[in-house]
C-alpha cells in the first residue's frame, strides 16, 4: 500500500512541475521552491557545541537529527584527537564528522569524498560552520592504486552513501544494486601524499562500504605513522574483514574495540553486522 501511495504522489508532483514548466509564472515558482529546499539547514548542538547542516531533503535531516545517537562511538573517538592534528575523513559523505573534528578538536581536515551527489552538501556544510580554513575536500575515491574507473552508487539522493569505486560489490561483499555510475580516477593514500602533496595523517576515519581493505593494502606505508584509526567494518563480508585486520596489525596497529549503536542490534538488515573499530598503537 505504501508503495502505491507513494508511485501515486510521485505521478502527482511529476505532473506538477510539468505543469508549472509551461509558463513564466510558473517557472518562476519552480525556481522559488527549490532555492526554498536547497537553502533549508538544522543547528545541531553536541556538548556546548553549535553546528548547522544543509538539509534539502528526509535523508539529510535524519542525518542531522540523529547526529548524537547513530554513532555515538565516532563522536567519542574524535574527541579523544589531540587538538590541531591532521585527520583524513576518507568517504566523509555531507560531512558531518569532518565539521565536528575540525570545530571541536580545530583538527586540519581532509574530506575525501568523490560521490557529485554529495559534494555539493559538503561544500555547504564547510561553508556554513565557518571551516573553509580548516576543511579541504578532496573529490577523488580512495582506492589501492592510482586507476580510473567508475565509481558504482546505489543511490542519486543528496546524502546518499554505498557507493563503490571500481569494484561491483557493496559493504556486505555482495553485488550492489547500481543506479547510477560515472568515471573518474582514483588514487591510493601514497599517491595523495606524493602526489596531491596532502600532509600526512595523524588520525584517519574510514567508511566506504566496501573497499576499505583495499585502501589499507595500498597505503600501508602511510599507515606506518598514522596514531589511529576508525574504519567501518560489516563482518559478514569476511575477506574485507580479515585482510583489513591484517594489514592493520602489519602496520603496527591493535584493535582496541568495536561498537556500535544499541539500536543497530535489532537491526534486520545490514547494521547487526556492522561495525566503527577503533585502532591504536
Amino acid at each position: 500500500m505504501n508503495k502505491i501511495i507513494k508511485a501515486g504522489l510521485k505521478r502527482l508532483i511529476d505532473l506538477s512541475v510539468s505543469l508549472l514548466d509551461k509558463t513564466i509564472i510558473g517557472r518562476y515558482l519552480y525556481a522559488r521552491i527549490f532555492d526554498s529546499v536547497v537553502g533549508r539547514t538544522q543547528k545541531v548542538e553536541y556538548r556546548g557545541l553549535n553546528l548547522i547542516f544543509s538539509i534539502p531533503n528526509a535523508l539529510n535531516r535524519y542525518r542531522a537529527d540523529t547526529f548524537s545517537t547513530k554513532e555515538p562511538e565516532t563522536l567519542e573517538w574524535i574527541d579523544s584527537i589531540p587538538n590541531g592534528s591532521v585527520v583524513w575523513d576518507i568517504g566523509a559523505n555531507i560531512g558531518l564528522y569532518s565539521c565536528y573534528a575540525a570545530k571541536q578538536r580545530g583538527c586540519r581536515v581532509f574530506a575525501f569524498e568523490p560521490s557529485v551527489f554529495n559534494l555539493e552538501l559538503l561544500a555547504r556544510n564547510i561553508f556554513l560552520n565557518e571551516l573553509t580554513e580548516q576543511i579541504t575536500i578532496v573529490p577523488l575515491p580512495l582506492c589501492e592504486t592510482l586507476a580510473a574507473s567508475k565509481l558504482n552508487m546505489t543511490s542519486t539522493e543528496w546524502g546518499g552513501a554505498r557507493s563503490t569505486f571500481g569494484q561491483s560489490y557493496g559493504q556486505d561483499g555482495e553485488v550492489m544494486r547500481k543506479v547510477f555510475e560515472f568515471p573518474t580516477i582514483g588514487l591510493s593514500m601514497v599517491d595523495a601524499v606524493e602526489l596531491l602533496k596532502i600532509p600526512q595523517p595523524d588520525y584517519i576515519k574510514m567508511d566506504v562500504d566496501g573497499i576499505e581493505h583495499l585502501i589499507l593494502k595500498g597505503g600501508k606505508p602511510i599507515l606506518l605513522k598514522v596514531k589511529g584509526i576508525l574504519i567501518e567494518i560489516n563482518d559478514e563480508f569476511t575477506v574485507r574483514a580479515e585482510d583489513a585486520s591484517m594489514y592493520l596489525k602489519e602496520t603496527g596497529f591493535t584493535l582496541k574495540e568495536k561498537r556500535h549503536a544499541d539500536y543497530f542490534d535489532s537491526d534486520t538488515g545490514s547494521g547487526k553486522h556492522t561495525f566503527n573499530q577503533i585502532w591504536v598503537k
